[in-house]
């Protein structure tokens, strides 16, 4: 099998090698041979109750980690760099380096010590490496974030044609579509994977493709990326003679999918996730969002990385893991299938009207597990007593679940959920016989089985514990039979049990009559010890009967996890159909607060929308007390008719670019097949979205704030189509003024020739209010705002027209500009309006005509009439550098006395 000692990943270098041809000894020899497998993977290296890393590992972890570096012996003439971290704590340690997108090789040792002594004195106990944790991977409960999917990506290309595939190794997830390279970028965006797995011989160009996707980019040798070979692997992955049952592949998919299988083989060391059969998606069936439109929007995570504030934030009512990840998955992608839109409406319609029904449903969904994860963890032999407690109760809800649903009132798009709910009543019944109600963490101790169950265990815990009450009975007799009230019998890993005296009495036991009963074993400074025969016996009988027990119990827990990892398919139908009616009531549980409404989903372009508002923007002010948000209409016509463009203007602060936002969120809520924050919607089915909002730099890639602002606004009109919406806001502001109109210009009558296309676009240039006289599918609106006292005040109202001006320097006030700043602003402002600086002037005349720059021109003669001879002439007998503070002050009340 292969190694992912061919990976190239870039590592950190130093000055020690794990193989510097020194001396060894076995145990390093061991982990020399170990390491040279997965060089670019950190070892971490199983010696006892610690992993333990070397060399360069050792000098990289402990910056990441920051752990102590230490040291373990030499080698060629230099102290071998050393670091470890308990194996109890070890999970934390491998997220904070997953995180950093280290691989870690996992060593463990594979034989028991004991059996190693057998060898030998000085052999060296079996290690290999039983997985390597990258961070597309991960399963364990600690390393993941419940309501989110963590997503391996892989990328595929074929003679020109490419493909993208992902999968959650969690959950079972496994998904492929067809993309072309321009939006191979915005397809990544929304998978948002923490791992990416590309060809060692992909150029920088195509790696460059990848934009703003999150995650660890992992070049993966080419062989696993060969199409036929990718084919084979898949079907025999899925034990099928053809993949014609789950779809029509391309080689380009069947690369992708591939490339992924052959991944996980060789980091999960050939224990392979049980992942669903493929599911080919086409782009044509969800709203295609670029990564610049998301981060503009705040669709998942808002503009400082958090996901409280964002979109799913605000709206995620959901009471499951497996809920909140479906949910997400949605908004991340909404469907552009009319019947899908609309059986999702349907579902949320049913749990609005029953409301006693869903609170019912709710306080059930509470209890719900994350069934797709523990499963995915017991089927990878990773799982623990309490995630086969968890798919028990997870089964038990499901059923508690189907008889609160079982009703001729569900509607066909609800018993379609229901009827996934049923099944697997045998298996639920062999977990309820088995596994105690509150099973521990962990198998080692036992405690995971019933009483009941097995009648084997049952003898076994019998005698262990009967064995406990017959040692305390043997302690009681022993007491009696010497006289000695403190004698006690106790046990540790070494003697076994043994009876336990103070030094004082020592000599009584070796003495007769009871020497001949009791047999000296060992002495220390305060006490002796002894044992008996009959306590050698009992001694004997209650260890192997707890071993025994432990041994039955694994064997129980390992045939019950077999049973669950033959059923993975049928529990997974079951976890979907829970997580999806978790969000239809979810949602109908926000549609009931928040007063949202059921939108009309056509094909007509139309995008009419009564009362409209923004769910982040109204969950803020309400939760912070502030003034009720000012809901507005927004009306697109259909291709051919007027408007299709709204042209918006107004002052900074007076809500344009939320209107922008809100009307683009309602419209991709709509499609997400949720309710919306409308009090009506009518939802032309939105093919493409795309935003332009904000201004931020990206100076790392040599890209200014006008540059950033210019790249995305190519693209969007590069790309936009035919039932594509677009919020533009501000175009070309960045730059000088009568450029920044220019572009502004030509992007409008850009958008205007697009009769396919929808926008909203903002601006401050209210020259472009006249295009509405010549290009018929524009519309002017305006934000309302009222004037007090040379003061204004915000409406927040979005009306018919245009506005006359953009009170820049009354929002400058209420910023909290200095006095001096704002009236002189204002005095500016006042000349540059007035006909004196009127449009045809040059800026140079307009520079001199400016009060400002006239003072700087003044002729000496005024200046004489002004100040006059006696402190001209006052001025020039002064040697400034000659004066003390105080005489300058005195001088200025001096020159003040002239003036006047």
């Amino acid at each position: 099998m292969p190694n992912l000692a061919s990976f190239r990943m870039n590592r950190k270098m130093s000055k020690f090698a794990s193989d510097d041809g020194s001396p060894a000894s076995p145990m390093m020899a061991q982990y020399r041979a170990i390491k040279k497998q997965h060089g670019d993977a950190i070892l971490f290296y199983r010696m006892g109750d610690f992993y333990e890393m070397f060399f360069d590992d050792a000098i990289q972890a402990s910056e990441a980690l920051d752990i102590a570096l230490t040291n373990r012996g030499k080698g060629h003439g230099r102290e071998i760099p050393m670091c470890g971290v308990p194996v109890h704590a070890a999970e934390g340690y491998l997220h904070a380096l997953i995180a950093k997108g280290f691989h870690v090789a996992v060593c463990e040792q594979t034989e028991d010590p004991v059996e190693a002594r057998k060898r030998g004195s000085k052999a060296v106990v079996s290690r290999d490496v039983v997985r390597i944790m990258t961070p597309g991977t991960l399963t364990e409960e600690a390393l993941l974030n419940a309501r989110q999917h963590n997503y391996l990506a892989s990328v595929a290309q074929v003679r020109g044609a490419c493909a993208l595939a992902w999968a959650d190794v969690s959950s079972g997830d496994f998904n492929v579509i067809p993309c072309n390279l321009e939006f191979l970028a915005s397809q990544l965006a929304r998978v948002s994977p923490t791992e990416i797995l590309v060809s060692e011989n992909a150029d920088e160009g195509f790696r460059n493709r990848f934009g703003e996707a999150a995650g660890v980019v992992t070049p993966f040798p080419p062989i696993h990326f060969e199409s036929a070979t990718a084919e084979r692997r898949l079907l025999e992955t899925f034990g099928v003679s053809t993949l014609q049952a789950f779809g029509e592949f391309t080689r380009p998919e069947l690369s992708a999918l591939g490339a992924i299988v052959s991944y996980l083989k060789i980091t999960q060391k050939g224990n392979l996730p049980l992942l669903r059969p493929p599911a080919r998606e086409l782009a044509t069936e969800t709203m295609q969002i670029d990564a610049a439109t998301r981060r503009n929007l705040e669709l998942t995570r808002d503009l400082a990385g958090n996901r409280e504030n964002s979109l799913i934030g605000s709206i995620d009512l959901t009471l499951s893991s497996a809920g909140a990840r479906l949910l997400e998955s949605r908004i991340s992608a909404p469907s552009t299938n009319l019947s899908t839109i609309r059986e999702r409406h349907e579902q949320i319609a049913f749990f609005l009207e029953e409301n006693d029904r869903r609170e019912q449903l709710r306080k059930e969904l509470r209890k719900l597990p994350d069934m797709h994860r523990c499963v995915t963890r017991l089927s990878l032999d990773r799982g623990s007593p309490r995630d086969m407690a968890a798919v028990r109760n997870g089964l038990v809800q499901a059923k508690t679940i189907l008889k609160l649903l079982s009703s001729p009132e569900c509607p066909q798009e609800v018993e379609q959920c229901v009827d996934g709910l049923k099944g697997q009543d045998d298996l639920l019944d062999e977990l309820k016989a088995s596994v105690v109600d509150e099973p521990p963490a962990i198998l080692r101790d036992g405690g995971v089985v019933k009483d009941g169950y097995d009648p084997r265990l049952d003898e076994e815990r019998r005698l262990r514990d009967k064995g406990r009450s017959v040692i305390a009975e043997m302690q009681a007799n022993y007491s009696v039979d010497t006289g000695i009230s403190s004698l006690k019998v106790k046990f540790n890993n070494v003697l076994g049990y043994f009876i336990e005296v103070r030094s004082a009495y020592a000599e009584r036991l070796m003495s007769p009559p009871h020497s001949e009963r009791f047999i000296h074993r060992q002495s220390t400074a305060s006490t002796a010890r002894f044992t008996t025969r009959d306590l050698s016996e009992v001694e004997s009988r209650i260890l192997n009967a707890g071993q025994a027990a432990l041994e039955i119990e694994r064997a129980v827990f390992s045939r019950l996890r077999g049973l669950i990892a033959g059923a993975l398919r049928e529990l997974s139908a079951i976890a979907a159909s829970l997580a999806e009616i978790d969000v239809a009531a979810a949602l109908a549980e926000l549609a009931a607060r928040e007063s949202w409404t059921c939108p009309e989903i056509d094909e007509t372009g139309v995008l009419d929308i009564r009362g409209g508002r923004h769910p982040v923007v109204e969950a803020a002010l309400r939760s912070s007390g502030g003034k009720p948000f000012v809901a507005n209409d927004c009306h697109l016509a259909g291709p051919g008719k007027s408007p299709r463009i709204r042209l918006v203007t107004g002052p900074n602060m007076a809500g344009k670019s939320t209107y922008l936002r809100q009307n683009a969120l309602i419209a991709l809520l709509a499609q997400a097949g949720s309710y919306v924050p409308a009090e009506s919607a009518r939802v032309g089915m939105v093919t493409q979205l795309f935003s332009r909002v904000g201004a931020a730099d990206e100076l790392a890639r040599g890209r200014s704030t006008f540059m950033v602002e210019m790249v995305e606004t190519a693209a969007i009109l590069n790309q936009a189509a035919t039932g594509a919406l677009v919020i533009l806001d501000e175009i070309g502001r960045g730059t000088a003024t009568y450029d920044g109109l220019s572009i502004a210009w030509a992007t409008l009558e850009h958008l205007h020739e697009l009769n396919g296309c929808r926008a909203l676009f903002a601006t401050h240039y209210h020259e472009l209010t006249a295009l509405t006289d010549r290009l018929e599918r524009i519309a002017n609106s305006t934000t309302s705002v009222r004037e007090w006292e040379s003061d204004v005040v915000f409406l927040y109202e979005v009306k018919e027209g245009a506005a006359d001006r953009s009170y820049g320097v009354q929002v400058a006030k209420l910023a909290g500009m200095p006095r001096s700043v704002v009236e002189r602003a204002s005095e500016i402002l006042n000349y540059l309006e007035s006909d004196k600086g009127g449009n045809g002037g040059q800026v140079a005349d307009m520079l001199d005509d400016l009060p400002l720059f006239a003072a700087a021109a003044v002729d000496v003669e005024t200046a004489d009439a002004g100040i006059g001879n006696a402190a001209r002439e006052r001025l020039e007998a002064i040697n400034p550098d000659e004066l003390s503070p105080r005489q300058a002050l005195a001088l200025i009340y001096e020159l003040k006395e002239l003036l006047d």
